[in-house]
């Protein structure tokens, strides 16, 4: 097998969008609404097969349920991990925005080795760190047509590694996804697809 084919899918609507505060390591289940988005791509794929040989996910709930309702229709085998999770930052999970921007505003200067706030969480470069050992799971897991269900902060640090990359931003809405595709021949990525949504109207 010469190419890795690897879906990285955000997670659908979940309370804390609804709440409006931070979420990261705050475990928020999916909404109503984020639940039928999950469906819907679910139903999509079951018209459109992607072919998937195996499933990951983060074990947090918004992203696990969306993983297992896409699964379960497609009768793929899921594997949750730890790490896939979403950043971990620290004081600011389930803390409303106004009151985050007011305890902890963001500095000028952050180096890559200092927690994610004053009072704890990732720093960069362990989120750096997780993310290739995220990619190598899924690199040494077997099969060739890949899904991994995470969050849209940890999918954009899968994504700077693949592609050596620092300050790039890629946007993931609610169960939107991106496709790529990996040549176990060399170190090539070539990026299909960014933020698609065919499911959702």
């Amino acid at each position: 097998m010469s190419g890795l084919h690897l879906t990285l899918l955000r997670h659908g609507r979940s309370r804390a969008d609804d709440e409006d505060v931070h979420e990261g390591r705050y475990d928020s289940p999916l909404t109503e609404v984020g639940r039928a988005q999950a469906q819907a791509l679910a139903a999509h794929w079951a018209a459109h097969p992607p072919e998937f040989d195996r499933a990951y996910c983060s074990t947090l709930a918004r992203a696990h349920e969306t993983a297992r309702i896409v699964t379960d229709a497609l009768a793929v085998p899921l594997v949750p991990s730890d790490l896939l999770r979403e950043w971990d930052n620290g004081p600011l999970a389930g803390l409303g925005r106004e009151e985050a921007a007011r305890r902890y505003p963001i500095p000028t200067f952050r180096h890559e080795l200092d927690a994610f706030t004053a009072d704890g969480g990732e720093s960069q470069a362990a989120i750096r760190a997780r993310a290739l050992l995220a990619l190598e799971l899924i690199w040494t897991g077997g099969g060739e047509r890949l899904l991994v269900v995470s969050h849209g902060g940890f999918l954009n640090s899968m994504l700077r590694e693949l592609l050596r990359m620092e300050r790039g931003w890629f946007e993931f809405g609610d169960t939107s996804f991106a496709t790529l595709r990996l040549n176990r021949r060399s170190h090539t990525v070539l990026v299909t697809g960014v933020n698609l949504c065919p499911h959702l109207p």
